[in-house]
């Protein structure tokens, strides 16, 4: 899976990001084509090679020229859907902006349409979204990972007077996310930046198994005591492997529910197991309001993610989940089969290399057997055990 993972060293922006996807290989005259094509005027476009701290890195500056409207978000969803741009590379945009209105609906008590845009509805902000939007696209990326951010303090001037650091939409837009502060006065993180992490990343931590294949570093405006680069690593994403190729990198998902019955949990398992869950279950809990509850968790392959998360949206009264990418080390698995006095049985074989470490008769063959022959389980297993080993030379 191709995978860019964005490495926040100095914070995020939305220039920041579609200097360094130009960086990773994003062809500039074609973006700029793209750009050219929205419905939005008055603008000037300068991109050069600079210096941060002996890192080579590009700096792109989108400089306004003409005075633009005060934006709603219906009118920023307009220039994009009026664009031509693959449907991906649109969806991609619209959920950034879809973000930022919510961000901004919170901190001013009102809804997300009628949310009036000031500095993330200009023409700039516009432009770095749909422009990082296109590059992901163009780069072949199927997924993005974030790491933590950093995050600066002081105070930033801003459309409604000074704000502190970080700004209150940013608050919003982290809620849930990993950050840390860092010995910087300023703002590191922007709202765009903030919008852009979390509605294209599906996860947030270190950089997950990857081979690189190119990286880019966009430079901010600010210069600082450290250095004010966004690093991009674009490559394709795998599992880490021992020696006998046993690491996997997989995917924990929960949530917390004290309002499910058990029969939507039942169905749920069974419709996890469908979707490509690796595993599902359920614990118990104590809630709020000292009720009892369950913690559904969710184990799956990377790329079966989103899918999952959607079924808990849908399945569940869940209104949010928790989600990390972990490692795990398995054994090699394979079943055989083993020919005993009561037919074909299935055996699963769990080894490391050439060493069997585990074996074990499938259990539906063996209550197959228990019922057929009338014999307790707990006989016919042991059984089943001794004829793979006699089979194997192992007795």
């Amino acid at each position: 899976m191709k995978t860019l993972y964005l490495d926040c060293i100095g914070g995020i922006a939305g220039d920041m990001m579609l200097a360094a996807l130009i960086e990773a290989g994003t062809p500039e005259a074609t973006l700029l084509e793209t750009l050219h094509a929205l419905k939005l005027s008055g603008w000037e476009w300068r991109s050069e090679r600079v210096e941060v701290d002996a890192v080579q890195a590009r700096r792109v500056q989108i400089r306004v020229v003409e005075e633009q409207p005060h934006r709603h978000l219906s009118d920023v969803l307009e220039i994009i859907n009026g664009a031509p741009l693959s449907e991906r590379t649109r969806q991609r945009a619209q959920a950034v902006f879809q973000k930022l209105a919510e961000a901004e609906a919170a901190v001013h008590n009102t809804t997300p349409d009628r949310v009036h845009f000031h500095e993330v509805g200009a023409v700039d902000a516009i432009l770095d979204v749909v422009g990082s939007c296109w590059a992901l696209e163009y780069l072949g990326v199927e997924r993005v990972v974030c790491s933590p951010l950093p995050m600066g303090r002081g105070f930033v001037p801003a459309e409604h007077g000074i704000l502190p650091v970080p700004a209150p939409a940013v608050v919003e837009l982290l809620r849930g996310i990993p950050t840390y502060g860092i010995p910087i006065e300023g703002e590191t993180v922007t709202p765009t930046g903030a919008a852009l992490a979390v509605a294209l990343s599906a996860a947030f931590g270190p950089q997950p198994p990857m081979r690189w294949e190119a990286v880019g570093y966009g430079a901010g405006a600010a210069a600082r005591r450290l250095p004010n680069l966004l690093r991009v690593f674009l490559g394709k994403g795998e599992p880490l492997k021992d020696a006998y190729g046993n690491w996997q990198s997989i995917v924990q998902i929960e949530t917390n529910l004290d309002d499910a019955t058990p029969q939507l949990l039942g169905y749920l398992m069974e419709r996890a197991m469908e979707t490509g869950a690796l595993d599902i279950f359920f614990t118990p809990v104590q809630m709020k309001k000292n009720r009892p509850g369950v913690q559904i968790t969710l184990l799956a392959p990377p790329d079966y993610a989103d899918a999952l998360i959607n079924l808990l949206f849908t399945e569940t009264p869940t209104l949010g989940v928790r989600y990390a990418l972990l490692n795990r080390r398995c054994l090699q698995r394979e079943v055989q089969t083993v020919q005993t006095p009561y037919g074909a049985v299935r055996v699963k074989v769990a080894r490391e290399g050439e060493r069997v470490l585990h074996i074990a008769p499938e259990y539906e063959d063996c209550a197959r057997i228990a019922r057929e022959h009338n014999l307790p389980l707990q006989q016919v297993m042991p059984l089943i055990l001794q004829e793979w080993s006699s089979s194997k030379g192992t007795d």
